[in-house]
């Protein structure tokens, strides 16, 4: 719009809201639906053909469909929750949000503004609760502030180390009329490395003998990940995934040797011990990655260290070394212009990693009825190379971190919160996002009985998804460090499930379940072959229930 505020037609708060998103590319909004937003509800309704907001059966789920929703587009992922209780059940999609530096945007309905500072029905001082954990958090007092304060909001998410921001919406402001004009849509303001940076960055490169790139953290791309890819083969240097970001780079290329985190192998981190340049770009390398802050030294790495990072608070936070203040894709771009020194003489040691990491992820052969190994790797061999692999926390993780392999960005959505609950809902959330692709959500039995009834969502939708739940009968991450400690003490870990197969057919779904290997591709034939959504259960009643994939 345009012209003075008088000329503008009359709008309440809700109509003011819900332009500001059309206006800033919002198509999905997740939601549970809530009477502290009514008004929202019912102005969403006048542009249901341009904005499909999606019902969710809990709040923990529609934060996380909308956190993986972000993560496949790149665009700030939208959710709606009611106060109180709402709110908090959404706070788990606002701190994986956080941790995985994802762009996102959660509205609360909160109660009238007359009634604040009583404790009335399910108030919550928000920007307390929200506070540590997101990039911002307001309340609007003021309806005529409604554009301001969104294309704040909007910024603030997308902006250097992308996150989340909390907006809570007082029930009565969101009925107030007002003239107000629509703010520009927010846009990524790119950072690039300064000349003087990227020349100490190539003087370290000819310098070094055991140079090593670690990449992870948030506004990663594609196109970053070829210019990664093009830079590190030419300049003969080794790539490492920080934790559940194993996808940012073509595993397949000649550079990429493994991974970092919760059961990297002995030789990954190896090589972040031993190296004498650690590039790290994006990454914030932080406990999982740093095996608990021991590969790296703090403050002062004995590494050298150059440390790239789009938030100049991140820098020097925990290690000092050579700060440069930068975006990920343009910095990646960036490296692709030094040349490289010509009798380098690394292709031995790039290549001697690049066969410890294969040997790392080759399969043995199976010595029980039921391994995860064949699991992962059959399910893989049936689907095309950019499927996307969904899942939240638990030892069945550990299984397709090592055992999928990922040729394309965001094939892997994996919080690096290590949030339980999290694969079934992101796996409703990309594809939404990307429904061209195939989606194979993974969870335990613990992990997935956290969201299960996002099946409903899924079956409402209309999605074909694979579903799989790995069935050991407890909570097995906890019960192997339990039986490592606590030897024949099991407490508080063991659980009794439904039956899957029957669970899932009362969703709508097709249900299989198996407990030998050679059971599995007849299951699967019919998983696919389904034409919406299917679940496979994974009954690992066996020695096997509570095994890790063995140390390499």
């Amino acid at each position: 719009m345009a012209g003075s505020y008088e000329d503008q037609a009359a709008r309440t708060g809700a109509q003011v809201l819900v332009d500001a998103l059309l206006n800033n590319g919002v198509t999905q909004a997740f939601a549970v639906p809530g009477e502290s937003y009514l008004s929202v509800l019912d102005a969403l309704y006048d542009h249901r053909e341009r904005l499909r907001l999606v019902t969710c059966r809990h709040e923990a789920g529609a934060s996380n469909m909308a956190e993986a929703y972000a993560k496949m587009t790149g665009l700030p992922g939208i959710c709606f929750v009611t106060r109180g209780p709402g709110a908090c059940h959404a706070s788990i999609g606002v701190h994986t949000a956080r941790q995985d530096s994802t762009p996102m945007i959660l509205f609360i309905g909160q109660v009238a503004r007359h009634m604040r500072e009583r404790e009335a029905f399910q108030e919550v001082d928000y920007r307390q609760m929200f506070g540590p954990v997101a990039k911002w958090v307001t309340e609007v007092d003021d309806a005529r502030r409604l554009p301001e304060l969104l294309a704040r909001a909007f910024q603030t998410a997308i902006s250097g180390r992308p996150g989340p921001v909390v907006v809570s919406l007082p029930e009565d402001m969101l009925d107030d009329m007002v003239r107000v004009e629509d703010a520009p849509a927010a846009s990524r303001i790119p950072i690039a490395p300064d000349p003087q940076s990227l020349a100490r960055v190539s003087q370290a490169l000819e310098e070094a003998q055991r140079p090593v790139l670690i990449v992870g953290g948030g506004d990663w791309s594609a196109r970053a990940g070829e210019h990664l890819r093009q830079f590190a083969e030419a300049h003969q240097v080794p790539i490492l995934a920080s934790f559940r970001c194993q996808d940012f780079v073509d595993n397949e290329s000649s550079a990429y040797v493994g991974r970092l985190g919760l059961g990297a192998s002995a030789q990954a981190n190896a090589l972040v011990e031993r190296a004498d340049l650690i590039i790290a770009l994006g990454a914030r390398l932080g406990e999982a990655t740093t095996q608990g802050y021991t590969l790296l030294a703090s403050p002062r790495p004995r590494q050298r260290l150059v440390h790239v990072h789009a938030d100049i608070g991140e820098l020097g936070r925990v290690y000092h070394g050579m700060p440069i203040n930068a975006t990920s894709p343009e910095f990646a771009e960036a490296l692709t212009t030094l040349p490289p020194r010509a009798g380098m003489g690394r292709w031995a040691y790039v290549a001697q990693a690049r066969q410890a990491f294969e040997a790392y992820i080759r399969r043995e052969p199976s010595k029980v009825p039921l391994d995860m190994q064949t699991v992962v790797a059959t399910i893989a061999e049936t689907l095309p190379k950019d499927t996307v692999y969904a899942n939240g926390a638990g030892n069945y993780t550990l299984w397709l971190q090592r055992y999928l392999t990922f040729h394309a960005f965001r094939t892997q959505l994996a919080p690096t919160s290590g949030a339980m609950g999290y694969g079934f809902p992101a796996a409703i959330g990309a594809k939404l996002a990307q429904p061209e692709r195939s989606v194979v959500a993974f969870g335990g039995d613990g992990c997935a009985l956290m969201s299960i009834q996002e099946l409903a969502t899924a079956r409402m939708l209309g999605l074909k998804i694979l579903f799989v739940i790995v069935n050991n009968g407890s909570y097995g991450t906890i019960r192997m460090h339990q039986e490592r400690r606590f030897p024949g003490r099991v407490s508080g870990t063991e659980l009794i499930n439904p039956d899957f197969v029957t669970l899932a057919r009362g969703f709508g779904l097709h249900g299989e379940a198996i407990e030998r290997n050679d059971q599995l591709p007849e299951a699967l034939s019919r998983c696919h072959a389904h034409e919406g959504s299917a679940l496979l259960e994974i009954r690992m009643f066996t020695e096997t229930a509570y095994a890790t994939p063995p140390k390499a």
